[in-house]
């Protein structure tokens, strides 16, 4: 998805209650902050990557619905306050239950401040590449144990883990949830269209 980045000055950038508040006051709006205190303000996924995330969102939910006691599940609306000082918004998330519990009611509201035990970018056709790699190899940086980048558009997905480098996966075969998610899989070649 392209996106617009607006640069602060470093006296001017907001403080986490204003970043909340600001996102609250723009719903139709995806907006992150990157770790420079820059909002990075996305366009609409296209037409094509929708239909993936949607196919892949779904398996999750179902995945978190029959496992409700080993954590919670979140969608790309829900954004997270990384250690790097970043928010940022995955496609999917999963946090366990007892990080979860442990943070306090307000911190549940806002943008929680922890990093996701597991997350799911999806890459739209006019996400570059490149960028996205970046953007995974952070979710590692800030404490993500498995971090899924499923690119549709080459037809291939790549799998983050801590000190494991990236492993790169085709469409023919599936990705495992490992011990974060035990028992979790995708079918990567259900996810394209017939044809």
């Amino acid at each position: 998805m392209d996106q617009f980045v607006l640069t602060f000055p470093v006296q001017n950038r907001f403080s986490d209650n204003e970043l909340f508040e600001f996102c609250s006051a723009n719903p139709d709006l995806h907006i992150e902050r990157d770790s420079n205190g820059n909002l990075l303000i996305m366009s609409p996924s296209g037409g094509f990557s929708s239909n993936v995330h949607l196919k892949v969102y779904h398996q999750f939910a179902n995945w978190v619905f029959a496992n409700e006691a080993l954590g919670y599940g979140f969608d790309a609306s829900g954004g997270f306050r990384l250690p790097d000082q970043s928010m940022r918004s995955p496609d999917a998330a999963f946090v366990s239950k007892p990080r979860w519990d442990s943070l306090t009611d307000e911190q549940k509201r806002q943008f929680p401040p922890l990093c996701p035990d597991f997350v799911i970018e999806v890459r739209s056709t006019s996400d570059a590449l490149p960028q996205l790699k970046l953007k995974m190899g952070e979710w590692i940086k800030n404490g993500c144990q498995l971090a899924w980048f499923v690119d549709p558009v080459e037809k291939q997905a790549y799998v983050f883990k801590p000190g494991f480098g990236t492993k790169h996966v085709d469409f023919e075969q599936r990705l495992d949830g490992e011990d974060v998610l035990p028992g979790f899989e995708i079918d990567l070649k259900k996810l394209l269209p017939p044809g």
